[in-house]
Formats: C-alpha cells, structure tokens, sequence
C-alpha cells in the first residue's frame, strides 16, 4: 500500500496520541470521541480497505493489518467511551471476537486479525509491538502509521521502547517480572522460558541486558488492562 493510503491515520495519530512522560504513548479518547470530523475521517480510513487486496506476505500489507487493527481499536473505545478498560462489560475474555471490520474483502475480527491473520502469516513476535489494545501494559499506540519502508525500523524501535520499560521487564531480587505477553504468547518467544529471556536481552539496553543476565529467571508476569487514556493518573 502507498504511504499516502496511511497518511490519514498518521494525522490522527499524531492529533490524538500523546506521548507521556511515563514512556506510555496515552490517547485524548474524550476530545477525539467529540469531533465529528475526525470520527468521519476514521470511518473513511478504515473503509478505505473493505476490498483491498491483503492476501500477499509483504510488509505493506503486514503495516495495513496492523493499522487496521489500532484504528478499529481505537474507533472502539471512542464509541464507548467513557470506559476504565477495553474489557468493560466482559467478565471473562475480552471484545475481541466481536469487535469486526470488512478489510481484505472479508469480515474479520480484530481476534482474527491477530491470530489468524498477522501472527499466522507472518510468524514474528514483532507483531506483538505492533498491535495495541487500548490499556497501559500494552506496547505504545504509535504516533504515526505503520509503514513499509520503515517497518524493520519501526518495529525494532517499538520492541525496544517496550522492552526497556518496567511494563515490559523488571529485575527484582528474585529474578524477572516480565508482561504477560511473553507468558501467552510464549511460542512466539521461541517457545522456553529461555528464549524469552533471549529476546529481551536482544532488545535490551546494555544496562538492563546484563541486569537480566546476571538473574535470568521469570518468577512472575503481569498486566494492567487500564484503559491508555490521557486522563488515567
């Protein structure tokens, strides 16, 4: 896809998500909820790839599902908004199965789109740094879209954001507090214990890579499913 299909997004992104001083990218859902226009702008963005064909293992269709994913994401929340989480009203699980778009032709999920359709096809635990699911232990929304001419760059750039920050790996005493996506998603970590560590240490700072390998041992993940908003303290 042409970086113009995604120069819509960007605009968005870079009017709507902001970059705290935490290190988490948050987003302004109350103001973007409130503008008409941009809502407007979002539905046409997303539309724009009801009958695209998305079928081919390149990187332009890798950044498409991936932007898809984050907008339809986020056209999600604005619709519910105000909510403390993605997972309002979910005792168990979460919206992803019923959360759907026409993208590729097909009516997909956002749980097929990652599942089925990015971790699937293109079989790299970089996808897991590209999608974002609206809470504050998730890798950052981006403040621009995915690209293909920079997508090796960006998402190396994205691992290595969320691996050096505490939501991503934390040394204690007792060894590793890691997120819980290395724990689910264990297989696409190498599928060990081991392997995570692995690629931690890959993307670590040097620092924190040899604070890691000095206690290279998870003893515990985590996850916080609060909503990224900018009014969350």
């Amino acid at each position: 896809m042409a970086q113009a299909v995604h120069a819509d997004w960007t605009r968005l992104l870079e009017r709507y998500v902001i970059a705290a001083p935490d290190g988490i990218t948050r987003v302004d859902y109350a103001a973007f909820a409130a503008s008409k226009a941009d809502r407007a702008a979002l539905d046409a963005y997303i539309a724009r790839f009801a009958q695209a064909d998305l079928s081919a293992r390149t990187d332009a269709n890798f950044a498409a599902w991936a932007n898809i994913y984050n907008a339809v994401t986020v056209r999600y929340i604005i619709e519910k908004y105000p909510v403390k989480s993605i997972k309002d009203g979910f005792l168990i699980g979460g919206p992803w199965k019923d959360i759907k778009v026409r993208a590729g032709g097909q009516e997909v999920s956002l749980d097929t789109i990652e599942h089925k359709i990015l971790r699937k096809t293109w079989g790299t635990p970089e996808v897991h740094y590209a999608i974002n699911c609206a809470s504050y232990s998730c890798p950052n929304l981006p403040r621009k879209a995915w690209e293909a001419a920079t997508l090796e760059a960006d998402l190396d750039a994205a691992a290595r954001a969320y691996v050096n920050h505490p939501r991503g790996v934390t040394v204690t005493a007792k060894g590793l507090t890691v997120s819980s996506i290395y724990d689910w998603f264990q297989a696409d970590f190498g599928g060990s214990k081991e392997a995570v560590i692995a690629h931690l240490v890959k993307y670590a700072a040097p620092s924190l890579a040899d604070d890691i390998r000095a206690n290279p041992k998870i003893v515990r993940d985590s996850y916080d499913w609060s909503l990224n908003d900018i009014q969350t303290p």
